[in-house]
């Protein structure tokens, strides 16, 4: 399973607290990470690639570039790396393209859609001023840190809602963007009670790929995380058995 490096500054510093969450959960489900570096020449990218079998796009403190989406910087997308937006939008064009499993993360599920043509909220609380807390600097001074937690609906026959074995579930929380747009078949499977997209389910074809706005790697007691990377592991292992036999 490979999965690029959150950030360029984290590479190079090789801090990688946040980083290990994602280990954790693809070793947990049984599958081997690896890291992808954001830092090698395109013909190593690709080359790397080829050898693996899956993704994982995980959450980044950057923000998806609004020039990949058609709009202006907003004054709160503050934090731009565009070795992560090029990094993973050969990984997305790779895996659509050898129809590898993907697993999208916050951020990876922002450029997800992004990468099909969809738009983003560029700061919640700004646009949309009644909504949830969705990330822990929505909280007032003084409030309990970390994840921000909220219910979710899931589509009632989406992958997410089969996953739970119930329509609704409480989800952690860490973003300041939102999908606004949904990318080209790119199906809404989950919504927070406040209607800001939390989940989205690829149509186009059998491959394998969602993208969830919440963090189901840090919560590796939840059912429906474990079950998520589980999914994901058994997608990887089908799609590499249907490979050998052709």
């Amino acid at each position: 399973m490979g999965i690029p490096w959150r950030t360029t500054e984290e590479q190079r510093g090789g801090t990688r607290d946040k980083l290990d969450f994602y280990f954790q959960a693809v070793r947990k489900a049984g599958a081997e990470p690896l890291e992808v570096s954001l830092e090698q020449s395109p013909e190593k990218l690709a080359q790397q690639l080829e050898k693996l079998d899956a993704f994982v796009l995980p959450g980044s403190p950057a923000d998806v570039d609004p020039t990949r989406y058609g709009a202006l910087r907003h004054p709160k997308t503050r934090t731009l790396d565009p070795n992560r937006d090029a990094t993973d939008e050969a990984i997305l064009a790779h895996a659509f393209r050898a129809s590898k499993p993907v697993l999208a993360i916050c951020y990876g599920c922002q450029i997800l859609n992004v990468y099909l043509k969809g738009s983003l909220i560029q700061d919640i609380r700004t646009a949309k001023p009644e909504a949830l807390a969705h990330g822990h600097t929505d909280f007032p001074p003084g409030e309990r840190k970390g994840d921000a937690r909220h219910a979710a609906n899931f589509a009632p026959d989406s992958r997410l809602a089969s996953l739970n074995g119930a329509i609704g579930a409480e989800i952690n929380s860490s973003h300041h963007q939102a999908i606004d747009e949904p990318g080209e078949k790119l199906r809404v499977t989950a919504q927070a009670p406040d209607g800001i997209i939390e989940a989205v389910e690829w149509t186009g074809d059998s491959n394998w790929v969602v993208g969830v706005q919440w963090h189901p790697e840090r919560m590796p007691e939840d059912p429906l995380a474990q079950r998520l990377f589980q999914q994901f592991v058994a997608a990887a292992r089908s799609r590499e058995g249907i490979a050998h036999k052709a």
